[in-house]
C-alpha cells in the first residue's frame, strides 16, 4: 500500500493479546523485507512495515547520511516525525495499540531515534545493531520503557563507542534495557532470534 504517507505493509493479527510489531528494515531493504522475521518473532502478531523514504545509491533507507555511521542530523529529524505521524495514523486505520518497534541497522536507528523523540508512539523496542543517532538534550524520559539491544562484538559498522553511548542516554533516560552484546559483525544470527523472540513473549 502507498498511502497514510510511506508505501507499507499491514498484515492483521491472528492471535489476540499479543503486541503489533513495527518492521523498520536496513538499507536496501524494503516493505517485504523483515516480514518473515516479524512472523517468527511473534506469530500471530500483527505486523506493521513502511519502506524508507530515502534512497541512497538506488537503495532505501529511513533517513539520510553523509557518511558511514555520520548521519544528516536535519534530515533524521524530519524523517522520524514523519514515520511517528504514519504510525498514530496507522493505528487509527487499522485499530491497532502502539507497536513494539523491531529495527535493524538504519531501521534500528531511526526506532532508536523515535524513543528519543516520541515515545509515546512505541510500546518498547527491539534494536538489531544500532547506535545513537543524536545526542538528545535533555534525555527524554523513557521510565520503564522496554527496550532490548542486541549489538555485534564485530560488527564493523558500528563502534563500540557508539553502541556505548546509545547504551547510556537508554540507561539515563531511564528505559528497561536489556542489552546483549552477541559473538557475531553486522548480520543477524539465530542467536538474535531467539533472544529476541523470547524477549518479545516476555513482554505480553
Amino acid at each position: 500500500m502507498s498511502d497514510l504517507g510511506f508505501i507499507h505493509r499491514f498484515i492483521p493479527a491472528t492471535q489476540q493479546g499479543k503486541a503489533p510489531l513495527l518492521l523498520l528494515h536496513g538499507t536496501g531493504g524494503d516493505e517485504n523485507d523483515l516480514v518473515p522475521l516479524g512472523e517468527q518473532l511473534s506469530p500471530g502478531a500483527a505486523l506493521l512495515s513502511p519502506r524508507g523514504k530515502v534512497t541512497e545509491n538506488g537503495m532505501p533507507r529511513f533517513f539520510r547520511r553523509l557518511a558511514e555511521g555520520v548521519f544528516d542530523q536535519t534530515d533524521l529529524k524530519l524523517r522520524t516525525a514523519e514515520l511517528g505521524e504514519f504510525i498514530t495514523t496507522s493505528r487509527k486505520q487499522y485499530g491497532i495499540e502502539a507497536p513494539v518497534a523491531v529495527g535493524f541497522s538504519n531501521g534500528a536507528n531511526i526506532a532508536a531515534s523515535l524513543l528519543l523523540t516520541e515515545p509515546d508512539v512505541l510500546r518498547g523496542a527491539v534494536l538489531l545493531r544500532a547506535m545513537l543517532p543524536f545526542d538528545p538534550q535533555p534525555p527524554p524520559d523513557l521510565a520503564g520503557k522496554p527496550v532490548l539491544l542486541l549489538s555485534g562484538s564485530s560488527d564493523p559498522m558500528i563502534s563500540a563507542a557508539g553502541r556505548d553511548r546509545l547504551v547510556a542516554v537508554l540507561q539515563t533516560a531511564g528505559a528497561a534495557l536489556t542489552h546483549k552484546v552477541l559473538p557475531t559483525g553486522h548480520n543477524l544470527t539465530q542467536n538474535d532470534l531467539t533472544i529476541a523472540g523470547h524477549w518479545l513473549e516476555q513482554l505480553q
